[in-house]
């Protein structure tokens, strides 16, 4: 039978990606949440009919409601960061898809675990910052978490072999290097937000392509991979997959080496990740292997690129050093868009977050929300 969905972050570039995924399988969307792209979130109601919509800015919440006013079997608006709570955890859906981006996906998730939802995780934050409180949580209520990121998507189809998976040895996180890769400490300093946006590969939404161009994303899907798949940061080796092909592979104690491959199209992750453990149809072309010629393999430089220097530190410092590496990069990219700031002052100021405190221990939901406040005054005071 068709599944039934909520949809969290559904006019970002992952979520509208989910909709083509949906549109083609006939699943019914029981909710959809955004944050202000109301002209976007007003055409996928005509089409999908959600019962119950959370638009998290309250002006553009009011405008939606103005819109839909008169409108036959308009769905019930839910408005701010509580409405997007209140959305996650409602009965209805057979799964929750959390394409939120930022930090302000984790509350999200943890509504949806704790309702009982199996969770389809593209808000790679939520484990970045929350770490052992989504895990825990999840093993609490006893639900599925699905990886949406194309890397940990990968890693997870690769692992589906159970008894191989008991001898996982080491996980190869690929990543595409992004606009500049192979470039000096030199070259990067003059380079602007329009040199940035320009993903060889992948079209994002413009927080993750600073992201992927900085390296600081493939930080994040590090941490990411560590509470996923339960390995320490040494034992994930980042490597530059250039073509984006090989979306990532694990290796056995054998040293056997499994890769899953695909184009570089986020609806592969998005289809498996709502259609697990079954595999179907998809609106995605296949590879290609008679014009494939090349596939390139290169190691990622954390000593230029120092945001993914500054994951690292993170996650091996533990505790809330994520949650603090994650949130002074929020604030600088956030600075870096409106040109307050350079591109090399992004790694500059989340390592020198990082190093500013041990970070260690165990930590609650408020303590993540004051560590991450406490980054973004870091970042402010630093400019």
């Amino acid at each position: 039978m068709p599944k039934t969905i909520t949809l969290l972050g559904s006019t970002g570039s992952i979520g509208t990606q989910s909709l083509d995924v949906a549109r083609m399988h006939g699943y019914r969307i029981f909710g959809l949440a955004a944050n202000s792209r109301v002209e976007i979130l007003q055409r996928q109601i005509e089409e999908f009919h959600p019962e119950y919509v959370a638009v998290v800015d309250p002006a553009a919440c009011e405008k939606l409601d103005a819109a839909l006013a008169g409108t036959a079997n308009a769905p019930k608006l839910l408005k701010g960061p509580e409405g997007l709570r209140t959305l996650a955890a409602m009965d209805g859906p057979d799964v929750v898809l959390n394409a939120v981006v930022g930090i302000a996906g984790l509350p999200a998730s943890l509504a949806a675990i704790e309702s009982g939802h199996d969770l389809a995780l593209a808000n790679k934050e939520s484990l970045v910052t929350g770490g052992h409180l989504v895990t825990d949580a999840v093993k609490k209520y006893g639900v599925k978490l699905l990886p949406v990121d194309s890397e940990h998507s990968a890693i997870f189809q690769c692992l589906q072999d159970q008894n191989s998976a008991k001898r996982l040895e080491k996980i190869l996180l690929t990543a595409s290097g992004g606009p500049f890769f192979g470039m000096t400490t030199e070259q990067l300093r003059g380079k602007t937000k329009s040199d940035a946006l320009k993903h060889p590969n992948w079209n994002m939404g413009a927080k993750i392509t600073i992201d992927s161009a900085t390296l600081m994303n493939k930080g994040l899907e590090l941490i990411e991979a560590v509470w996923l798949f339960g390995l320490p940061e040494d034992k994930i080796q980042i490597v530059v997959q250039r073509e984006s092909i090989v979306h990532s592979a694990v290796q056995f104690a054998d040293h056997s080496v499994i890769a899953q491959l695909g184009v570089p199209d986020m609806r592969i992750p998005i289809q498996y990740a709502l259609t697990w453990p079954d595999r179907l149809p998809s609106p995605v072309p296949e590879l290609d292997f008679a014009a494939l010629k090349h596939l390139s393999f290169d190691v990622a430089d954390d000593e230029t690129f120092r945001c993914l220097a500054a994951a690292k530190k993170a996650i091996r410092k533990g505790g809330l050093g994520p949650c603090a590496a994650n949130g002074a990069n929020e604030e600088a990219v956030r600075l870096f868009l409106q040109d307050k700031i350079g591109f090399l002052d992004i790694g500059r100021l989340v390592e020198g977050m990082v190093d500013s405190d041990s970070f260690g221990g165990d930590y609650t939901l408020q303590d993540v929300y004051d560590c991450d406040r406490m980054a973004r005054d870091y970042v402010k005071a630093h400019v």
